[in-house]
């Protein structure tokens, strides 16, 4: 980046960088955006103020395009990883002052299937919208999502397929959730090409997620509902 680029995002007050830190995460750019949290943070902004504002902000719009066909998967896998590296920055900061999350969602793609580009790109976008992920990776067994369930107590579970043939083992899960007496503990979402809402239905899932930007909409709804519950509790 040259000197030039660089004084002119230091010569912008604070809202003209915020609105240039959302234009360059949509635009892919990682070493501006990073450059743009790290002159956000000098100036004394929060880290969580910096997350929701520049970077959640940013990628809202990334999300509503995604959506409306107006960008599609390579564009939005840049602007996600412009975002991973604002969030690099971010994340040991929001650590240490306990900002909260929107919510934890623990993601893995079923036994037998090592697709990944769907989930990793409901993994960015929901950590784009502020959520907490684990992603378990290709391959996941009942056995191995049990574990991340244990070990991180999320709010939501999600379970990715590309292969007709890997579809049914979702069940596989969901009925060992019920076994083990957790099953009302989380939320299920599951999503991939071959899906559909039936499916979803009859493997017993809370929600079927067309695509990432769906899949953050149902979240971000659930945890609406859930603190609406409690409020009213």
């Amino acid at each position: 980046m040259s000197d030039e680029a660089e004084l002119n995002l230091r010569e912008l007050d604070d809202e003209e960088l915020v609105k240039q830190i959302q234009d360059d995460l949509y635009d892919g750019l990682r070493d501006e955006v990073v450059e743009g949290v790290d002159i956000l943070l000098e100036r004394g902004w929060e880290p969580y103020r910096v997350l929701t504002e520049a970077l959640v902000g940013g990628m809202a719009i990334v999300g509503v395009d995604f959506r409306d066909g107006i960008l599609f998967v390579p564009e939005v896998l840049l602007a996600a990883n412009s975002m991973k590296g604002g969030m690099a920055v971010l994340r040991p900061l929001l650590a240490e002052t306990g900002a909260p999350t929107v919510g934890k969602l623990v993601i893995g793609t079923v036994k037998g299937d090592i697709h990944d580009i769907g989930k990793n790109l409901v993994s960015m976008m929901m950590e784009g919208a502020g959520f907490e992920v684990i992603d378990l990776g290709i391959n996941c067994d009942a056995d191995k999502y049990l574990k991340a369930l244990d070990e991180h107590k999320p709010d939501f579970l999600g379970m990715s397929a590309l292969l007709t043939t890997t579809m049914p083992y979702m069940k596989v899960v969901i009925d060992t959730l019920i076994e083990q007496g957790i099953r009302d503990d989380y939320v299920v979402l599951v999503g991939g090409a071959p899906l559909n809402e039936q499916f979803a239905k009859a493997v017993g899932a809370d929600a079927y997620c067309r695509d990432a930007s769906v899949a953050v909409d149902t979240a971000q709804a659930f945890m609406a509902r859930k603190h609406n519950q409690r409020a009213s509790a």
